[in-house]
């Protein structure tokens, strides 16, 4: 019997709080290009205070209120030479927005020491003949806000011409039912036939496969022979692309769900479910999740439970946050609605709630959940293991699809010493020596040590940190001739850190990259660079790829790509 969790968080536009559909947690960085260009002053007056810039006086985090612009940039750089430069001084920007033709970026970070940190660092650092200049930068105005404010200037008659035909095409969408509505923006495949949603995911991995064919090409000419060999074998791509796997289950496959409460797209003060637009795109409408295709009867049980609460959530885990202004007139009414009254029947068996608030960081990782009743942990089986899951613990979305994607991983390892995350690591003990696991957050370590002795496993170890902190001790330290890393990073990709460890370990021969974004893969193209001051060690080289459909209905998947370190000294190799 499968477990369901589901999250429930705070909208800051309604502070009765929020139960919004994610694969994966967000990008540390994101590349916004095609918003508006503002000038970089900062927040004063009437603006900082209130109306479209009020959110930044709320106790939510967000990090435009540590946000920098960095002007006079050298000609033609990118926003992966953007962020590698940074990174090689030392800073670690939350968001970078580039626009390469003015020459200047705005970026953002976690808090002020950051911020203050970088300012320090890059005023008057010099780059490619250009010396850089960083003041402080005014916040984004508030997306709802602002839409409501150029609505009212329309209204009031001053020129709106932009907005007009922009509302056109909304209003057009609005004369769909609510249902068709929201299928199509969490899951915009679900009127396509699944053996045509597989066809274009692979379309989609083959055309990141030729980009990275041709990077090999033009950056590391020692590997031209192989690569022309291999193109001719494997039609104009550096390596074979395997069939993808389909997911074994199609529908209600999601174990984890997250939604909002917020008005709802049918007039009703307050509803739970997804909403149909971004927030940043001046869209917070909320309709319930009742006929979507990927939600679980059990999440959409809990949904309701939820719905009919606040109108007057098999096993499951519902994570309540809550914004501190209105915990002390909601916290009892919760409480007591699912554990006595009419919230029972919605199934929950485990029961959190997270006191929103605190402006630490951009996750909700370092939210202490404060456990409330029913059961600690929910439990999962996944390859005929039994795992234990805390609110903060990752584990993938769909259960029956991830036992096919580990599979393929251990098939394609060939483990001696294998380290990666602590699900990986567990599900792969049996074929390894050793496994290592890595995990961001301890209380995921502490699952992953509970689970590996459920399971009878004493072949396994775990270290809790940061990827970038922690990779580089553990290669060094493993002293197996033959190492096989199994990465599975955030939708960014690994830390430049991690890669340049990675060179560096002569002994890891292998390397298995499970991405859930093959695009942003490519960022992490140091992997296959010819060897220079900066990037040590003999480059890796893809051998194998394929796709696993985690996300059916939707344009996502995962990718795994198998790298084989090259190897000089050999006659048959480069």
């Amino acid at each position: 019997m499968q477990c369901k969790m589901t999250d429930v968080a705070v909208d800051k536009t309604d502070p009765a709080g929020s139960l919004s559909s994610t694969e994966k947690e967000p990008d540390d960085l994101i590349e916004e290009k095609n918003q508006e260009n503002q000038p970089a002053v900062a927040a004063e007056g009437e603006g900082a205070a209130g109306g479209v810039y009020r959110y930044i006086k709320e106790d939510l985090f967000t990090s435009e209120i540590f946000k920098v612009e960095i002007q006079n940039l050298p000609k033609y750089i990118g926003f992966n030479d953007l962020k590698k430069f940074l990174n090689k001084h030392g800073i670690n920007p939350h968001k970078i927005k580039l626009f390469s033709k003015q020459m200047f970026a705005f970026v953002t970070f976690k808090n002020q020491e950051e911020r203050d940190k970088a300012m320090k660092a890059v005023h008057g650092m010099q780059w490619k003949s250009k010396v850089l200049s960083v003041r402080l930068a005014k916040p984004k105005a508030d997306p709802i806000l602002k839409k409501r404010k150029l609505e009212e200037e329309v209204e009031g008659g001053q020129p709106g011409t932009k907005r007009a035909a922009g509302s056109q095409e909304v209003e057009e969408n609005e004369e769909e039912p609510l249902n068709i509505q929201i299928a199509n923006a969490v899951t915009p495949l679900w009127n396509v036939p699944y053996e045509e949603q597989l066809k274009r995911k692979e379309k989609e991995v083959e055309g990141v496969l030729q980009k990275l064919t041709r990077e090999i090409g033009n950056n590391n000419k020692a590997m031209l022979p192989w690569l022309f060999v291999q193109k001719e074998k494997y039609n104009k791509i550096c390596c074979p692309l395997e069939a993808i796997r389909p997911s074994p289950v199609q529908t209600e496959y999601r174990n984890k769900c997250e939604f909002v409460i917020g008005v709802g797209a049918d007039g009703e003060d307050k509803t739970v479910g997804f909403r149909l637009g971004k927030y940043k795109g001046g869209s917070c409408a909320v309709v319930s999740p009742s006929e979507t295709t990927h939600v679980s009867s059990e999440a959409k049980r809990v949904v309701q439970g939820f719905q009919q609460f606040i109108s007057r959530i098999k096993q499951t885990m519902a994570i309540v946050f809550f914004n501190p202004q209105v915990i002390r007139d909601l916290f009892s009414g919760y409480l007591c609605y699912f554990t006595e009254g009419e919230g029972t029947e919605s199934g929950i068996t485990s029961l959190y709630f997270v006191r929103m608030g605190q402006r630490t960081s951009a996750g909700t990782e370092d939210l202490p959940c404060e456990h409330v009743t029913g059961e600690e942990w929910i439990h999962e089986e996944l390859l005929g293991l039994k795992f234990r899951i805390s609110p903060h613990s990752f584990f993938q979305t769909n259960t029956p699809a991830a036992e096919v994607l580990y599979s393929a991983v251990g098939e394609w390892a060939q483990l001696d010493v294998c380290c990666g995350t602590g699900t990986i690591g567990i599900s792969l003990a049996k074929r390894v020596k050793k496994g290592i696991g890595i995990e961001l957050c301890q209380e995921a370590v502490e699952d992953a040590k509970a689970n590996a002795e459920a399971n009878g496993l004493t072949n396994v170890e775990f270290h809790c940190g940061k990827a970038e902190d922690v990779f580089p001790t553990i290669l060094n330290a493993v002293v197996s001739p033959s190492v096989t890393a199994i990465v599975d990073p955030p939708r960014a990709g690994l830390h430049s850190k991690v890669i340049l460890a990675i060179r560096r370990a002569e002994h890891l021969k292998r390397l298995v990259y499970v991405t859930c974004n093959a695009k942003a893969a490519m960022n992490n193209f140091d992997l296959c660079r010819a060897p220079s001051n900066r990037v040590r060690g003999a480059p890796f080289r893809p051998v194998r790829a394929m796709a696993v459909d985690l996300f059916p209905q939707t344009m996502h998947c995962e990718t795994i790509l198998l790298f084989e370190r090259v190897d000089y000294s050999s006659n048959t190799d480069i």
